[in-house]
């Protein structure tokens, strides 16, 4: 394996693994649909990381200075998104099962792009990923390092779905799905007041 793969690898899991409102509404949405939508949802954050991994190796400096100034509207948005998804979460919580829904049902397409558009939201992820470039003497390994941090992120978020589809497993009854859902909401709500 190569030098810059592994520091994608490295890199890859350094951003992923904080535990954030990204990973609660990905476990959230594994535990309260399916592995399958879970899975998506986890493969759009990836894909974020792995295209703020390539900007980051390909414009390195340059990117980061340019989204400087505009880091905190896109604080703020990512902030109001994440606080519209808990109430929409906490709102899931007392519907009665089989009610009718006004909104779609999930899908795995909705979840990749719903969760790929709030991650790209997070301008600190390319900052992360150019200091580490840049670090390395400007040597970030280009493709290697990009496709390691990739699979990296995409490994953690597999887990972090598949750990929400067994959980969900256990809490699929009223009780259980309206607790995760108020508890999901409410971390959810805690870490867009912390994004702040």
């Amino acid at each position: 394996m190569s030098a810059p793969f592994l520091a994608g690898v490295v890199a890859g899991y350094g951003v992923a693994m904080p535990v954030g409102a990204i990973s609660v509404l990905i476990a959230g949405l594994s535990a309260r649909t399916s592995l399958r939508v879970g899975a998506a949802a986890g493969l759009g954050a990836a894909t974020a990381d792995g295209i703020y991994a390539m900007i980051a190796v390909l414009g390195g400096a340059a990117v980061a200075s340019l989204v400087a100034p505009i880091a905190t509207p896109l604080r703020w948005a990512a902030a109001a998104v994440l606080l519209g998804l808990a109430v929409l979460t906490a709102r899931s919580a007392f519907r009665k099962p089989g009610a009718a829904r006004a909104e779609r049902p999930a899908t795995p397409l909705r979840a990749y792009t719903g969760i790929l558009a709030l991650t790209l939201l997070n301008p600190a992820t390319v900052i992360y990923f150019a200091a580490l470039v840049l670090g390395r003497s400007g040597e970030g390994g280009g493709a290697w390092f990009v496709i390691g941090a990739f699979l990296a992120s995409a490994s953690w978020q597999l887990l972090l779905a598949g750990g929400g589809s067994v959980i969900g497993r256990f809490l699929t009854g009223d009780r259980g799905r309206m607790i995760t859902a108020l508890v999901s909401s409410a971390v959810i709500a805690v870490l867009a007041v912390l994004l702040l």
